[in-house]
């Protein structure tokens, strides 16, 4: 008898269509990010399907290593193993996966790969919307430079949640990867009123344009999505006194000034407050910076 074929994976859904107005409130943009489809970098989704093909050789290491230069599918991951917890019942003794790596453990290969599919990608979602994608690609860009900042500056500290604080760096502003994914005509807005504006701060922009603030949207996806309780905590910046929150904010401060350049005139403020969490001089830290930016 001849051998079955394997079945082929399921294609990915239809991406739903973008949201072109501004909602209410907080909890309007959770239910609109929440019904839709993370979408995931297509080199990512073309490393998944190349993984898929040898599965039996696959780990949760080798997984994890594939997906931790995306924010959006590191997203995508722990949201499915903190939702399926949920659904199934959370052991009061068991810990949360705090971490991709720890996710994939809890999970397993074969059914991530049942689970997860062909995965639909920002490339494809924003084909033909240019500025849109620059956009996206820009924060993605400040992600993984603030995740090596907060990794340097957590090892310099011997912070034991190293690792964690590079993810959290990494997805602190997931949400306005969803914006540029899911409603790009407003992102845009928002882009373009702080070039005409170079003062006008990124909270204030959203709030006119949203009508909400992405910190608060996004505090409030991780809430409904149950991730992990250090990951939501490390990545509110209302927490500034707790030196893991501040290690990521200062991460993200220094990535975010420096992006075109280290003579932004808010930079030294910066480094002056990383030298205190450090308790270094100005010098070495700047010495520190500049090693970690390469």
């Amino acid at each position: 008898m001849d051998q079955a074929a394997p079945l082929a994976a399921a294609p990915p859904p239809l991406a739903a269509p973008f949201i072109t107005a501004p909602l209410p409130h907080v909890p309007a943009w959770v239910t609109a990010f929440d019904a839709r489809e993370i979408p995931v970098l297509a080199a990512t989704a073309h490393t998944l399907e190349d993984l898929r093909c040898n599965e039996d050789a696959v780990d949760a290491h080798l997984l994890a290593d594939s997906m931790q230069a995306d924010p959006l599918m590191t997203l995508k991951l722990l949201r499915h193993v903190a939702l399926l917890r949920r659904d199934r019942g959370r052991d009061r003794d068991q810990a949360d996966a705090e971490t991709a790596t720890e996710a994939l453990v809890m999970l397993g290969i074969t059914p991530f790969f049942r689970d997860f599919g062909p995965q639909p990608t920002v490339e494809d979602r924003l084909a033909g919307q240019h500025g849109a994608l620059l956009g996206l690609r820009q924060v993605l860009r400040r992600a993984h430079r603030a995740a090596r900042f907060a990794l340097g500056f957590a090892v310099h500290r011997g912070d034991h949640d190293a690792m964690l604080i590079h993810e959290a760096a990494l997805l602190h502003d997931f949400a306005e990867l969803l914006l540029w994914a899911h409603a790009p005509a407003l992102a845009l807005d928002i882009a373009h009123r702080q070039q005409a504006d170079p003062a006008l701060r990124s909270v204030d922009a959203q709030q006119v344009v949203l009508n909400a603030p992405l910190a608060d949207v996004q505090q409030a996806l991780m809430k409904a999505w149950r991730l992990p309780e250090l990951l939501v905590k490390i990545t509110d910046d209302h927490a500034s006194h707790h030196p893991q929150v501040r290690n990521v904010q200062l991460a993200m401060r220094v990535a975010r000034h420096s992006s075109r350049g280290w003579d932004n005139p808010a930079l030294p403020d910066d480094v002056d407050a990383v030298a205190d969490l450090l308790n270094l001089g100005t010098t070495p830290t700047l010495t520190l910076l500049h090693d970690l930016d390469n």
